[in-house]
């Protein structure tokens, strides 16, 4: 299997950006993922946005002379899920969520990523679940067409806290939106004790490709309590002929507790059993 690996560029809060990305460079990968989390990303979003153009050249270049590729945007336009969730009843707040995509969007375009990771959408409480799904099903329709125009695969990151936190209704939100892919994150499932055999199947959908380990209870776990079978799915990627990246995805931050695993060794931990499971593959 040709292994493409990267990272974020928020997996190490503690470093500033450019920092980041020679770390990036320093452990390997050939790639990174550049987020734009409101509120806790090292490029703030508002100010990325209000220029998408400049600030695409200027990303590209810091990004290029780390001999690294713009693999993907990763855009959370709210604090929390809910906030500007693209599938909010409030016209007003989905007002801003469209005007965040199309900015957004331009920003990847212009970094020449090919891919652009969006949250699905959450269920509102005050109404029912189907009502939910089918507002976040109209919006990431138009979405994924917009996107596809401009040369851009948009995929969706199933999360706990979604409208789709488990695999069946993962399924249930693909098909009723043709074309829209995945940003494949094992770890939201084994945290829910969902097991291999139940994931596995969401590979098919998935365009971009999160690692890091997870057990049940444990978004992010250590590689020695990490209950993933990180070598079957490097194998059952190679089986579909996947051949986007795989993006080492260890995090630093208080949300889920993970902040409690030293996120730079169980990178390198990760990185290591990923290219010896390509390399039997």
């Amino acid at each position: 299997m040709n292994l493409k690996l990267a990272t974020g560029d928020y997996s190490f809060p503690s470093l500033e950006w450019k920092q980041a990305l020679r770390l990036a460079r320093d452990i390997g990968v050939q790639g990174v993922d550049i987020a734009l989390f409101a509120g806790r990303s090292h490029l703030n979003p508002v100010d990325v946005l209000r220029d998408p153009s400049s600030a695409a050249t200027q990303v590209s270049r810091a990004v290029r002379e780390n001999d690294l590729e713009v693999v993907g945007i990763f855009g959370q336009p709210g604090k929390v899920f809910e906030e500007n969730a693209l599938n909010h009843p409030d016209p007003a707040v989905q007002k801003n969520a469209t005007e965040f995509f199309y900015r957004i969007l331009e920003f990847t375009a212009r970094c020449n990523s090919s891919h652009l990771t969006l949250l699905p959408g959450v269920h509102f409480p005050a109404e029912s679940y189907v009502d939910s799904l089918k507002r976040a099903a109209e919006e990431l329709n138009w979405r994924t067409e917009m996107a596809k125009k401009v040369g851009v695969v948009l995929c969706v990151e199933p999360h706990i806290g979604s409208l789709v936190p488990k695999p069946d209704l993962v399924r249930g939100l693909l098909d009723v939106v043709p074309g829209l892919t995945l940003a494949l994150d094992y770890s939201h499932f084994t945290y829910q004790g969902i097991c291999d055999d139940e994931i596995e199947p969401l590979q098919k959908f998935a365009a971009h490709v999160h690692a890091r380990g997870a057990c049940r209870g444990q978004l992010q776990a250590s590689m020695t309590d990490n209950t993933i079978d990180f070598t079957r799915a490097v194998k059952s990627l190679k089986n579909i002929n996947y051949c986007g990246y795989i993006v080492l995805e260890y995090v630093w931050t208080e949300w889920m507790q993970c902040n409690e695993v030293d996120n730079l060794t169980e990178t390198i931990r990760l990185r290591d059993l990923l290219i010896a499971a390509a390399r039997e593959n």
